[in-house]
């Protein structure tokens, strides 16, 4: 099962520019949480600090009792060893196969026989449906395989926790979809504690247990998706709506002048519908993150918004079966 994170008043600045400050939340063990925001938020700098490979001015991030913020490096050295990182790009070495990208954490970091190596990579290659691509090299294959590759690559090592930085960067909207499908089937797998930083609409409605937003320094909230998904928050449903009416400008936040010339003219969408979240592809276990996240959310529902609470009792009063995708085939492009 995997690991909770806990975050604990974190804050970091590069020179005088501040990131975010102080912020604070839980992911909880075996979820699949997202973190949403606009573009320059500081999301990949946030990822980058929960693994202790950014180091924040304040704040700590607890994991199996190591802060990766204020222990000793050795400390932080093993504990990032629980960690398997998905970067946008792949982050693959051109000159070598995908099945010896995929194999390098093996050879670096443990002293596996190379048949041991073999059966582990060739597994990892089939769960992310890239058996028959390993032989070729990252030029030869399409954007989306890459990064396919990249979370094979993540996964050698066994972690505990599995981050992962816009892993949609770059695909369209059914590559991003097979996607979205893929990390619902790992998590019911592995049953990995799972973080997805993204801005990325379809994977945020779909795919995760919990879900936060960073804006203008700050985290706005964070909590079960249903919290996030019903909030009337202006930067949350600007956000969720595709609006430019609100907070979000184009380069950077609006003025308080701005906002007030909109809010004469700005309606309100309405409602928002939550869409069923995905369920592991047919063959595969059922998660096991999903009873133990409706206990958690179950006990504290009297202390959520309204909004949030009848959609959680509607998400739980019914068994709605979540259409399923299928994974590609290697040689489709995905």
């Amino acid at each position: 099962m995997g690991i909770e994170v806990v975050v604990e008043g974190l804050t970091k600045s590069f020179g005088k520019q501040s990131i975010w400050r102080d912020v604070t939340l839980t992911l909880p063990a075996g979820e699949v949480s997202v973190m949403l925001g606009p573009s320059g938020t500081g999301k990949t700098v946030f990822l980058k600090s929960l693994i202790g490979l950014i180091k924040p001015e304040e704040g700590r991030v607890l994991i199996n009792g190591v802060d990766m913020v204020n222990s000793p490096q050795g400390d932080i050295y093993e504990t990032r060893k629980l960690f398997g990182l998905m970067f946008q790009d792949g982050a693959l070495f051109g000159s070598m196969s995908l099945f010896d990208n995929i194999a390098f954490p093996l050879r670096e970091h443990t002293r596996k026989k190379e048949s041991e190596i073999r059966r582990i990579v060739m597994e990892r290659i089939e769960i992310v449906g890239l058996l028959g691509a390993e032989g070729k090299l990252p030029g030869e294959i399409s954007g989306g395989m890459r990064k396919r590759a990249g979370l094979a690559r993540a996964l050698v090592l066994d972690p505990q926790i599995v981050l992962c930085d816009e892993p949609d960067s770059g695909l369209d909207p059914v590559r991003t979809a097979y996607l979205s499908q893929l990390l619902i089937d790992l998590n019911a797998q592995i049953d990995a504690t799972m973080l997805i930083v993204t801005h990325n609409l379809d994977i945020a409605a779909t795919v995760p247990d919990n879900m936060g937003m960073l804006f203008r320094r700050e985290l706005v909230t964070f909590g079960p998706r249903e919290v996030l998904l019903t909030s009337e928050e202006p930067v949350v449903a600007q956000f969720l709506d595709g609006r430019r009416e609100g907070p979000i400008g184009m380069s950077e936040e609006k003025d308080a002048a701005t906002l007030a010339a909109e809010g004469s003219t700005a309606g309100g969408t309405g409602p928002r519908r939550i869409v069923p979240q995905l369920e592991p592809s047919p063959g595969l276990p059922p998660r096991l993150a999903v009873a133990r996240r409706r206990d958690r959310v179950m006990g504290m529902l009297d202390r959520l918004p309204p909004a949030a609470q009848s959609a959680i009792r509607d998400t739980y009063a019914y068994s709605t079966q979540a259409p399923t995708l299928r994974m590609p085939a290697a040689g489709s492009g995905a």
